[in-house]
């Protein structure tokens, strides 16, 4: 299977000095394509991932706020997080959205620096990546408030259902699915994929979290993406090359890369 990771934290204390053995063994796996999350919680911290991506051909980069860090998001970081979003290496804006599950920062907070990361998105023309945790009706709600639409991009770590899934397409918001997908209790999350259509979908680990079964309970790695395309392959009764193949070519097109750069 020729594959591609579109979510994974590399720059993760967990996969500190081992970086070299992740990427031989994504190699090793088939994957071809890794598009590694910059998730910033201050200055120092914005270039770590871009920096990855300069430095292995192969590599994209995403530069944002998560939810969980927004009440760090002041002027002197959203300036310098402007300037970053238009570095060539940073295909997306995020991730960034809402998290109800944890808290870690005020929801008045994360709603107001949810919508200036979706402006700062329109403005460079980049699509987003977006976490939502416990806030469904509040995440649709703001993507449709701030005409998320007119950039797009990808429902990270799917965990909800098709109905949300469906709402999410109508925006131009293509479900990547996680690790989560192949766990025992997630039969509504198995349900959208099986539903989701199939040039709208992507695969992604979220490494080094959430390693799927048979790894569950490891320290995930981008190879291990390859298990969760093949049970969503099973799930959708589809070849796991084809179903691969298709979903490479999707996260190209979401991310906007070329295909001539892809080998």
């Amino acid at each position: 299977m020729r594959l591609f990771d579109t979510h994974c934290h590399l720059d993760d204390r967990r996969l500190e000095g081992r970086l070299d053995e992740v990427l031989q063994n994504a190699a090793d796996a088939g994957v071809e394509r890794m598009t590694t999350i910059g998730c910033v919680r201050d200055v120092e911290g914005l270039d770590r991932a871009p920096a990855l991506a300069r430095r292995h051909a192969h590599l994209s980069a995403t530069v944002g706020v998560h939810p969980h860090d927004a009440a760090a998001l002041d002027d002197a970081l959203f300036a310098a997080l402007e300037t970053k979003a238009a570095a060539p290496e940073v295909v997306a804006i995020g991730e960034m959205g809402l998290d109800y599950f944890y808290d870690n920062s005020p929801r008045e907070t994360q709603q107001e620096v949810f919508r200036r990361q979706i402006d700062l998105a329109k403005r460079v023309g980049k699509p987003i990546v977006v976490h939502t945790r416990d806030a469904a009706a509040e995440t649709l709600a703001i993507l449709r408030a701030e005409d998320a639409r007119d950039v797009g991009g990808i429902i990270h770590c799917f965990s909800e259902d098709a109905a949300f899934a469906k709402a999410a397409l109508e925006m131009g918001f293509v479900a990547a699915f996680s690790g989560i997908v192949t766990f025992k209790r997630s039969a509504a999350i198995q349900e959208a994929a099986k539903q989701q259509p199939g040039d709208m979908l992507l695969v992604e680990t979220d490494a080094p979290y959430l390693a799927p079964v048979p790894k569950r309970g490891k320290t995930n790695e981008p190879a291990y993406v390859a298990h969760t395309a093949r049970f969503i392959a099973e799930l959708r009764g589809e070849d796991p090359e084809e179903l691969a193949e298709r979903a490479f070519q999707n996260s190209l097109r979401v991310f906007g890369i070329d295909d001539a750069t892809s080998a």
